[in-house]
């Protein structure tokens, strides 16, 4: 939740009506005024909750990215290497996938840029936590180590496939060949 928060308006609605303007003209196209005129709330509203377009998107952006580790990390494999792997290549293909992050890349790549280089949001603590909770289930089927290392080392393989892949793949090596890749040098890595 933003820490600008107003509990008369949903911040559900300022998002979604976002999530819509950001899909239709990209992040740097989308102003204050329009948002508030497309979520139905006032200005002095939208700003008491958010102070500028970047934190409503960076708002929008933990919430869809936390939607989409929560759902990949939430179905079990058969043991707690299977859960980490399958959860991180669902998730690395959902983020790829998804029109919020592809809008995005393809649009606003410089959006992405602080998260990538100088600081960490709270949709990737939210993401190595799910992580960090998953290597520590203590099967045996993960070898030993420092968990939060672990989380650390596999999260920057899982973006650069995010991120990097669909520049990489081409007739010769398609996306789907790259994900088996990802799933077998993660499983390997974790392997005791």
């Amino acid at each position: 939740m933003s820490q600008y928060r107003n509990t008369a308006i949903p911040e559900e609605r300022i998002l979604d009506a976002a999530y819509e303007l950001v899909l239709a003209v990209g992040m740097r196209r989308v102003n204050m005024a329009e948002l508030a005129r497309a979520a139905d709330v006032s200005r002095a509203t939208l700003y008491r909750r958010f102070p500028n377009v970047d934190a409503v998107v960076a708002a929008l952006t933990t919430r869809e990215l936390a939607a989409i580790s929560e759902a990949a990390f939430a179905r079990p494999g058969k043991d707690a290497r299977t859960t980490v792997v399958s959860g991180i290549v669902a998730t690395v293909r959902a983020v790829r996938e998804h029109p919020l992050t592809r809008k995005i890349i393809d649009v606003d790549p410089e959006f992405l840029l602080p998260y990538l280089v100088r600081r960490r949001g709270s949709s990737t603590d939210a993401q190595l936590g799910l992580l960090a909770e998953a290597l520590r289930s203590g099967d045996g089927s993960v070898r030993r180590g420092n968990r939060v290392a672990q989380a650390r080392a596999l999260w920057l393989a899982a973006w650069s496939f995010a991120l990097t892949a669909p520049v990489l793949a081409d007739d010769e090596v398609s996306l789907q060949a790259l994900d088996r890749e990802l799933r077998a040098m993660l499983d390997r890595y974790l392997a005791p």
